[in-house]
């Protein structure tokens, strides 16, 4: 069987299936030769369940058979991030604090995947709680990017980015609180939809961060993206934030193109400084936007410093973990995490209070910014893949400057914003264009998205990846 599937969208994958060119089971077959090959040097996957995923792969090659698919998706294996709940297995986070209690339920993303017909391979590594930019962990260790396995693959959906752009898997779970799927998307070079909040409900949503997170995956194309959110989308009476169903197919109108939009262009937020590498790489994106007949207006200054407003409720939000975890484990944290989590300890409800009023703040400013523009356009992160020792929120590597200061504000606002890659830096490693949408616009971000994936002429395989795969 030719390498190639493992780099065929899910769309192609289902066409084959449907053609009979391809069977399930043979594509779930060497999906996981190949994740047993690549695991020990990139270190994505916690738990495989090959049995699982070779039962459900049976299942779909019978509905194929008959011409009864369950979606374009049936057969198409995927993976699910240790964050989120699937029946069965432990839901670890990263931790010695957590335990092996399996869960006694699906989380709702996971039971439309399983109902699209997808077999899941396992699931994916995170750092401990999610709680970073970076994917390393006190439980499972470090987690590489297949680009260059001295840098990281961003967080927290890094094990997510690192399968997909090691061909493990045409698109893999994630799930974005601050930039949890752009921020990996852009150091691997993915496609990276943060869709609306409340668009694919959570449950259960008892992290203090449940406000913020929305669910998705990592991909390695625009049309898979709309068709995972096809199978994905739509509410669920055990999440009171999850948003109506819209009745919408999200592949109808994704070409029809961006002519006549009026785009802002952000480089620095008015306070972001990113490297000049970055910079050039986001403003030259920027211009296709142009050649695809939309106006572009660098609208400079546009979002305050995050800092001062909501580092209370990071900060918070993370005590409140750690007041649940035993004093005897607490020993066994990340420091990072653990020192973060400490200096929370001491914020008060009137810290709290004025971090969800600078919250509605926002979100009020954002959607009167939209009001005239339909799309906003930044970079991702302010620098391309950090190496895998990079300790986050520390000096070199805070988490408001470098970490996710692009991203974060939209995950406070609830609107769609996904990555798109840009191009390589002079060390050959990617960089992400962010394209933000307003509130609840995910067809627009996603038509933005496909317009600029059919410009850019970004494919897959990309070379460099195959070339430090080959030293694997």
């Amino acid at each position: 069987m030719s390498d190639a599937i493992f780099w065929s969208p899910a769309s192609e994958l289902g066409r084959a299936f449907g053609r009979k060119e391809l069977s399930p089971v043979e594509l779930v077959d060497q999906i996981l030769k190949r994740a047993e090959q690549l695991q020990p040097h990139l270190n994505f996957l916690v738990l495989i369940d090959q049995n699982g995923a070779r039962a459900a792969a049976r299942e779909a090659e019978t509905r194929w058979l008959k011409g009864e698919p369950l979606s374009p998706l049936d057969g198409v294996p995927t993976s699910i991030k240790d964050t989120t709940t699937v029946k069965g297995w432990p839901t670890r986070l990263g931790s010695h604090a957590t335990d092996e209690t399996p869960a006694s339920e699906d989380a709702p993303v996971v039971a439309r995947l399983r109902a699209a017909g997808q077999p899941i391979l396992g699931k994916s590594t995170t750092p401990e709680f999610g709680w970073k930019a970076l994917t390393d962990s006190p439980l499972q260790g470090t987690t590489r990017n297949p680009w260059n396995p001295g840098h990281s693959p961003g967080g927290s959906s890094g094990g997510a980015s690192s399968m997909t752009a090691a061909g493990v898997a045409p698109f893999n779970h994630g799930n974005d609180g601050g930039g949890s799927i752009r921020i990996p998307a852009a150091h691997t070079g993915l496609v990276g939809l943060k869709p609306s909040f409340g668009r694919i409900p959570q449950y259960p949503a008892d992290s203090p961060f449940a406000d913020v997170v929305s669910q998705g995956v990592l991909a390695r194309s625009v049309l898979d993206t709309a068709l995972v959110l096809n199978a994905t989308a739509g509410p669920d009476p055990r999440d009171w934030r999850s948003l109506p169903a819209e009745g919408r197919d999200y592949t109808i109108g994704l070409d029809q193109g961006v002519r006549g939009w009026k785009i802002g262009l952000s480089l620095d937020f008015g306070h972001v400084k990113a490297d000049p590498e970055v910079r050039a790489l986001v403003e030259a994106a920027a211009k296709l936007f142009e050649a695809l007949g939309a106006h572009v207006d660098d609208v400079g200054p546009l979002i305050e410093p995050l800092q001062n407003s909501f580092e209370p409720v990071w900060i918070g939000s993370f005590a409140t973990r750690l007041r649940q975890i035993p004093t005897q484990l607490q020993v066994k944290l990340d420091p990072g995490f653990r020192a973060a989590a400490e200096k929370g300890l001491s914020i008060t409800l009137a810290d709290y209070a004025r971090s969800y009023e600078a919250k509605s703040k926002l979100a009020r400013d954002m959607a009167v910014w939209h009001e005239k523009y339909d799309l906003l356009l930044s970079p991702v992160t302010p620098t391309a893949a950090p190496p895998v020792d990079t300790l986050y929120n520390s000096d070199a590597f805070p988490r408001w400057t470098k970490g996710a200061p692009y991203t974060l504000p939209f995950n406070l606002t609830g609107q769609p914003a996904a990555s798109m890659p840009a191009g390589l830096t002079a060390a050959g490693l990617p960089v992400g264009l962010q394209i933000a949408g307003p509130p609840r616009a995910d067809h627009l971000v996603l038509r933005a998205m496909r317009a600029y994936e059919s410009a850019s002429g970004w494919t897959w395989p990309q070379p460099k990846v195959l070339e430090a795969l080959a030293k694997m």
